[in-house]
């Protein structure tokens, strides 16, 4: 039984066949590009990449929303940040990873990537 997901053409040449892009592939990407970010500690919901080998890839869609048009790709993020980073600058290099790695793997046009600090993680790993 297919699920009810909303997917979009990115490649349609008539030669072999066509590729459709789920919408939660384009969050999952966007969390993981997030994640891998220093100075980021978690998406909402403390899911981690240590965390995701063991509950699975979806859960890297937490904390990210999504919506693609026509004209490209709107990210919405929520994100916990490690204390003692500088929020705008760590903002600022999430939006270029996510930016970067979905228009890469996907070829959309991503328009907006906004961020939204959850929390501030005081936990230090000595």
């Amino acid at each position: 039984m297919e699920e009810n997901r909303a997917t979009h053409m990115i490649h349609d040449d008539g030669s072999i066949g066509q590729v459709q892009i789920v919408d939660d592939v384009v969050a999952i990407i966007a969390g993981l590009a997030a994640t891998e970010t220093e100075g980021v500690e978690a998406m909402a919901g403390n899911i981690t990449n240590e965390l995701v080998a063991k509950l699975g890839m979806k859960n890297l869609s937490k904390g990210v929303k999504v919506k693609v048009t026509e004209e490209g790709v709107y990210v919405d993020l929520t994100l916990v940040l490690k204390y003692g980073y500088n929020i705008p600058d760590v903002s600022a290099k999430v939006q270029d990873k996510v930016k970067s790695e979905i228009e890469n793997m996907t070829g959309l046009n991503v328009l907006e990537v906004n961020i939204r600090v959850a929390s501030v993680s005081l936990e230090t790993n000595n």
